[in-house]
């Protein structure tokens, strides 16, 4: 009898030691979550389709206006050097990389969310269900990265296979097909026939057109 006592009391010493340590991992998540959102996190916010640097420059009158410094930091529309080939000459152009997304480095509270949310041009937070979720620090390095970035990707639409004119060089006039396309150093081989031949030539980009019979 005593036994069984003294079973049923350590029984209910344990139960209550579970309990007690369910309770203080469940405090420390919420305290988790708590302080994630007292501190600035980047958040990536959808937008209509062309009107990022709209948004951008909405939300940033709204943040001045409202006097919400303190809770938004910075909005950006991640963008990159792009040169694309036109009429054989080089046009720098700024590319969004996301289009569509706008990041917004804010402190999450119900004021801050408000003022993002209902700015002209905001259709949702990403996230999962109705919660935002902010960026991981190693995604947020990766687009600044990408944004800073010092040589300007280039744009072209060629294709291997495709038919084009040499209009510079010591090749200039002859025609070919493109065997390979180099993005990163802007180059192309093309095959050009010389005495029954194909002979394979490096061309920079802007070395040649598309040539259309």
């Amino acid at each position: 009898m005593a036994q069984d006592m003294t079973d049923q009391a350590e029984s209910t010493r344990a139960r209550r030691r579970r309990r007690s340590e369910i309770a203080a991992a469940g405090g420390s998540t919420a305290m988790a979550e708590q302080e994630q959102h007292d501190r600035p996190n980047w958040y990536v916010i959808h937008t209509y389709s062309g009107y990022e640097n709209k948004v951008k420059k909405n939300l940033e009158q709204r943040v001045g206006t409202l006097d919400m410094a303190d809770k938004i930091f910075e909005i950006v529309v991640p963008t990159e050097e792009e040169i694309e080939i036109r009429n054989g000459q080089r046009h720098t152009v700024q590319r969004k990389v996301f289009p569509g997304y706008v990041l917004v480095k804010m402190v999450m509270s119900d004021d801050s969310w408000y003022v993002v949310r209902n700015t002209p041009g905001v259709t949702s937070f990403v996230g999962m269900g109705n919660k935002p979720t902010p960026l991981g620090e190693p995604e947020v390095q990766t687009i600044i990265k990408q944004m800073a970035a010092e040589a300007p990707r280039v744009k072209v639409t060629l294709a291997v296979g495709q038919a084009v004119r040499i209009i510079d060089g010591p090749f200039a006039d002859f025609e070919g097909l493109i065997d390979e396309i180099n993005q990163e150093k802007g180059k192309v081989k093309v095959l050009v026939s010389f005495f029954g031949r194909e002979t394979p030539v490096e061309l920079d980009f802007l070395q040649i057109e598309k040539f259309v019979k």
